[in-house]
């Protein structure tokens, strides 16, 4: 099985390391820095402590108004005095019944006054009299000086705490308006884990033709002084282009596995913020770690997330964050910093959308495409993907390979991986062929749905799959049958799986009008044994309307429309943008006279082996499913005339 990738060490960090060397801890520079900003934390945290001081001894002020000596001889006079306390000539005490205050709108019950030091009122017989409590506390308890310095630091140890963040993050190498949304810090070493072995060119299979032109790249970083005495430069970049699954990231990593130089890998999303700037400087750090150990290999996987090409809807300014860090990988590249025994291997399924600057020499001067690998490269990826796996004596990868055309190596290793849950599930010890053959139908058809049809939708889903398997095994251009069933998988009611006996690259008119027949015969059974069209359809009119438009305006099959591609990248091209009015009206018109043509020549067949048709319903009906030997001979077609054609 291959090796997981490298963890991250901290999810700042956009990228991962492996393979680099340890380096001591390098004292920071940050100190320095950091010393006057001390000294602006001590002023701040006064300032801080003084106006905290001052709002809590407004606060104390405002809860107690003072009152004049007369106010208060009326109250004790009218009884509204509760109690006091005096300390010399000071007076605090409180009213039974709250008064006005005259010095603001509101009212008070807890007051102080001032004694005048000439009053000779006989203070003490009116408050004896009125039943007034001369206590021994104070009536009004304000905070000591130790409460107001603890509730004043709350927010100086707030500041202190943020402040302390900022430095740190500072430290680490922050700054800007970006850095407090990216780390810039260095990426520290990431050691494999006891026993695990870095991923080699012995962990990769079935793309041989691509291994050998990466293993320019490695003896390169093996032996740089051989090539640098005959004048030769290292490449600067690989871009590996190929559809989903083929294996680009696992040979990035296998090229540093095999050369032995430190690997930093990322996806290039991983560099995107929403702050401008924050994608820019993290590549310039990512670069300066990789020169700090050249030679060494940066991977960067969908690079086209970043490395469209621009000029398209630019923000304010004429740049935005992808913009900024696609030219900050263009400069890297270009060797303006000196970046020099780094090579960087990016990963794409859409190479057609790079901007040109991106794929020019000097910047990714190899372009190697990773295609789904043939009969005998996914043979040697099953037999990988199997290593830990036990295998009954029946088990014929071979075999397997050979019903699996068109797979990438992931789904390979999907297909390994599902063939063991099922015997885990069954109870057994090895997988078998049974669980092999098990598993690819769960992956290529779906998984079986529990759907309970009335007899006349099972017997029309069964003319349908018949129809879909006959015209496959009369017609030339057609794949052959592998398998029919009307058992409920994914979405379909039934399923006809038809897989060439070889992997074909080049397809001829004949084969493709074949495909369109096999394709059209389940609409035709149909007809022809019912007079109806159902919906049951709408997935084979999509792959025939795919092929018609690829015949007619891609591959040159149409004497009207002519040797010409009127409609290039059909899946990513909006239909109508490349091609004049009068030429769409010509391609939709020769899609539908090919179409045409099949349907009819479908009809055609199904009628004149009308017996064969009905067979063949008539033995799904009665078990389901039909595997190819079974099915070939129920209609009465030699398979081996089918081989030989």
């Amino acid at each position: 099985m291959t090796n997981p990738a490298p963890p991250r060490k901290s999810p700042d960090q956009p990228w991962r390391t492996e393979g680099t060397p340890e380096e001591p801890p390098k004292p920071s520079s940050g100190g320095r820095r950091m010393r006057g900003g001390w000294w602006r934390l001590i002023v701040a945290a006064l300032v801080v402590y003084l106006i905290a001081n001052l709002i809590l001894s407004f606060q104390d002020e405002a809860t107690e108004p003072t009152i004049s000596y007369t106010e208060f001889s009326k109250q004790v006079d009218a009884g509204n005095v509760s109690k006091i306390y005096a300390k010399g000539n000071a007076i605090q005490g409180e009213l039974k019944k709250a008064q006005d205050n005259p010095k603001d709108s509101g009212t008070y019950t807890k007051f102080k006054t001032e004694r005048p030091t000439f009053a000779d009122d006989r203070i003490w017989d009116s408050l004896t009299k009125h039943n007034v409590t001369v206590t021994a506390e104070p009536v009004v308890q304000h905070r000591s000086f130790l409460a107001n310095l603890l509730i004043s630091l709350a927010p100086m140890v707030l500041l202190i705490a943020v402040w302390v963040f900022i430095a740190r993050r500072m430290r680490a190498g922050l700054g800007g308006a970006g850095g407090m949304l990216g780390r810039k810090a260095p990426p520290k070493p990431v050691e494999l884990e006891p026993g695990q072995q870095r991923t080699t060119f012995a962990d990769v299979a079935g793309i041989d033709e691509v291994a050998g032109e990466l293993n320019d790249v490695v003896d390169f970083l093996k032996n740089p002084d051989d090539y640098r005495r005959m004048g030769a430069k290292m490449p600067r970049g690989v871009l590996l282009a190929g559809p989903p699954g083929t294996g680009k990231t696992l040979l990035a990593r296998a090229v540093a596995g095999e050369a032995g130089v430190p690997f930093f890998s990322a996806s290039a999303s991983e560099f995107i913020e929403m702050i401008v700037g924050v994608g820019a400087s993290r590549v310039r750090e990512l670069f300066a770690e990789a020169r700090k150990v050249a030679p060494s290999i940066i991977f960067i996987d969908e690079i086209d997330t970043i490395g469209r090409a621009r000029g398209g809807g630019a923000s304010v300014g004429g740049h935005d964050e992808r913009e900024q860090t696609l030219n900050q990988i263009l400069t890297e590249m270009d060797g303006f910093s000196g970046s020099e025994g780094v090579i960087v291997i990016a990963a794409t399924n859409r190479a057609d959308v790079l901007d040109p600057a991106l794929t020019r020499p000097g910047r990714f001067d190899r372009i190697v495409q990773v295609s789904p690998p043939d009969r005998g490269g996914r043979e040697a990826i099953l037999r990988i993907h199997t290593r830990e796996i036990p295998l009954a004596g029946d088990v014929d990868l071979a075999q397997v390979a050979k019903t699996t055309p068109g797979m990438t190596g992931a789904e390979l290793a999907n297909l390994a991986n599902e063939a063991a849950l099922l015997a885990v599930k069954r109870g057994q010890r090895h997988v078998t062929q049974s669980d092999m053959s098990d598993a690819l139908e769960k992956v290529q058809l779906g998984a079986e749905r529990a759907l309970v049809m009335p007899y006349e939708e099972r017997r029309r889903t069964a003319y349908h799959e018949s129809g879909h398997a006959l015209l496959g095994m009369l017609q030339p251009g057609a794949d052959p049958v592998r398998k029919i069933t009307i058992v409920p998988r994914g979405r379909a009611l039934g399923v006809t799986l038809s897989t060439p006996d070889a992997d074909k690259y080049a397809y001829t008119e004949e084969y493709l009008r074949g495909r369109i027949i096999g394709a059209l015969g389940g609409m035709a059974a149909e007809q022809v044994v019912y007079g109806v069209i159902t919906t049951g359809s709408e997935s084979d009119l999509e792959q025939v309307t795919r092929i018609a438009r690829g015949m007619v305006s891609r591959w040159g099959m149409s004497e009207r429309v002519g040797r010409l591609s009127a409609l290039p990248d059909d899946a990513q091209q909006a239909y109508g943008l490349a091609a004049a009015p009068q030429t769409l009206d010509a391609i939709d018109e020769e899609m539908r006279r090919v179409v045409d043509e099949c349907y009819e020549e479908a009809r055609r067949k199904l009628r004149e082996h009308r017996g064969q048709l009905d067979a063949l319903a008539e033995a799904l009906l009665d078990r389901e499913t039909l595997q190819e030997a079974d099915a070939y001979r129920i209609a009465g077609v030699p398979r081996l005339a089918k081989d030989e054609s």
